[in-house]
């Protein structure tokens, strides 16, 4: 891949300028034209080397629901299915995964108490039993994709801002600005004028609201979705744990600490299909640098490990970042 465009993935997955004129920001930041800037990602893009461009919402922040499901689907059925379960605009994510649970999705909804409604249509709509997987506790999250100057790919844990306590939720603009941005912003000079005018506001309000969605946490950054795939990361295992619900917190915080994990959470089990409390994701080059890490994470857990499996990925079915239908 040509230098500049290292450049980019690497500088723009940490975050984008809220300016009247980010990508010229941007770009001196990156030591490149504003016109490079613009057209590199556009090549990315083109290319499925970046799925999307633009704000990472938080939803859980505002009140709203995400959780992570799994299904068993037949193999004969699996394009069937899987376009129906893409076709659901709060489906954010769907994987295919190396298990008798092989399709794995989360929902995000404006609200936690729709998340049940979504997966009773999923599973109304496919005639099969959808997993509910809710995160209980999160014990680290932040993923980001490095590409090395030797050609090399390596993942890092990207932190989150600080985020200031609040309790009010999401009024009419807040809706306005949610749906005209969640779907990415537009690849020009000044693209938050552009969504501005479409509100019918003049853009330092848009800039300061999208500032206070970042500060709050309902917004988590603006920048690059990789597709760590194709940059690299072949390897990409969904570990699970079985652990005594006790040591669960102690351990998922102790394994959060690990600088390769990017991923942890505690989630139930659904017992007896399956049996695991602790989830921590891990990358690689190939699958053997994910065992080895792996193999890590289990000296870690030690005794209190009953039992673990890795899920590896095999496909991106589904990456678009949180959709709210509702606030369309």
């Amino acid at each position: 891949m040509e230098p500049r465009l290292v450049r980019i993935i690497n500088g723009l997955q940490t975050g984008f300028p809220l300016t009247s004129a980010p990508f010229r920001l941007a770009a001196d930041r990156l030591n490149l034209t504003e016109e490079e800037l613009i057209q590199g990602i556009a090549a990315l893009l083109a290319d499925g080397d970046v799925t999307r461009f633009g704000p990472f919402f938080n939803a859980e922040r505002w009140g709203g629901g995400v959780t992570l499901a799994a299904m068993r689907v037949p193999v004969d059925d699996y394009e069937q299915v899987a376009a129906l379960v893409n076709a659901q605009p709060e489906v954010a994510h769907n994987y295919a995964r190396e298990h008798a649970l092989n399709m794995w999705f989360v929902v995000a909804t404006e609200r936690k108490e729709q998340i049940h409604a979504v997966l009773a249509r999923l599973s109304a709509l496919t005639g099969l039993e959808v997993f509910n997987l809710p995160k209980l506790e999160e014990y680290r999250l932040g993923f980001q994709v490095v590409l090395r100057d030797d050609g090399g790919v390596d993942s890092c844990f990207l932190e989150d801002p600080p985020i200031v306590e609040h309790d009010r939720e999401p009024d009419t603009f807040d809706r306005a600005v949610i749906a005209a941005t969640q779907a990415g912003i537009s690849l020009i000079p000044e693209p938050y004028a552009e969504i501005a005018r479409g509100l019918g506001v003049d853009e330092e309000r848009l800039l300061e609201r999208m500032q206070w969605m970042i500060r709050c946490g309902w917004m988590r950054r603006i920048g690059l979705a990789t597709n760590h795939y194709r940059l690299g990361l072949k390897g990409n295992g969904m570990s699970v744990w079985s652990v005594p619900d006790e040591r669960v917190r102690a351990l998922g915080r102790q394994i959060g600490t690990l600088d390769f994990v990017t991923h942890c959470y505690r989630r139930p089990r659904h017992l007896p299909t399956w049996p695991y409390n602790l989830f921590v994701m891990v990358h690689g080059a190939d699958r053997s640098a994910v065992a080895a890490k792996v193999q890590v994470l289990a000296e870690v857990i030690g005794a209190d490990n009953q039992g673990h499996l890795v899920l590896h990925s095999t496909r991106i079915l589904k990456k678009t970042g949180l959709r709210l239908s509702s606030f369309s």
